[in-house]
């Protein structure tokens, strides 16, 4: 779906710019030009943005505990 109308930015665009390291919303306005024209998408772009970064950053335990055969 289209989070900045303005930009045609989507939010498939803002998960990618999450997975390869954008940390804030001013960062993914400089990679993506998302709320540069009118801003009335940031807060929702902030929430996606914040979701796919919670999501990435999870941490996974199972992992430590395999044994390498």
């Amino acid at each position: 779906m289209y989070v900045c109308i303005c930009n045609g930015v989507t939010d498939h665009q803002i998960r990618e710019a999450a997975q390869s390291g954008v940390a804030n919303v001013a960062e993914l306005t400089m990679r993506t030009g998302c709320g540069a024209t009118c801003g009335s998408c940031l807060d929702m772009a902030a929430d996606l943005l914040a979701k796919a970064r919670n999501t990435h950053d999870l941490p996974l335990p199972v992992l430590g505990l395999a044994q390498v055969a």
